[in-house]
């Protein structure tokens, strides 16, 4: 997550992302905000899980809104064609060894 203008907010973990990792980042995120902020998020299955759902009230409460993205959405073509050049061309295969490395690859 980051959030524009202020300091870089990064939650991390190695395995499986779930909803209850996702919930517990964006709880922290929350806590942390100075002022209304907007998180945008594509339609990952964890988005949409009840236990996530019924944090969206206590994160409004904070002044923290979600909002995603259309399921299919041409206007985001570009991206996505940047998205699979970064992954597939620019950021060698040897770079996905850990997260160390992957993050020294993406800076």
């Amino acid at each position: 997550m980051r959030s524009t203008g202020d300091a870089v907010k990064m939650f991390t973990k190695e395995g499986t992302i779930n909803a209850i990792f996702v919930i517990e980042s964006i709880h922290n995120f929350a806590n942390s905000l100075t002022k209304v902020t907007v998180l945008v998020l594509d339609n990952a299955r964890i988005h949409h899980a009840k236990l996530f759902q019924s944090s969206i009230k206590i994160w409004e409460d904070k002044g923290l809104y979600i909002f995603y993205l259309p399921a299919y959405g041409p206007h985001l073509n570009r991206i996505e064609r940047l998205w699979k050049e970064s992954k597939y061309r620019w950021i060698p295969p040897s770079a996905y060894v850990d997260l160390t490395t992957l993050g020294q690859a993406l800076d």
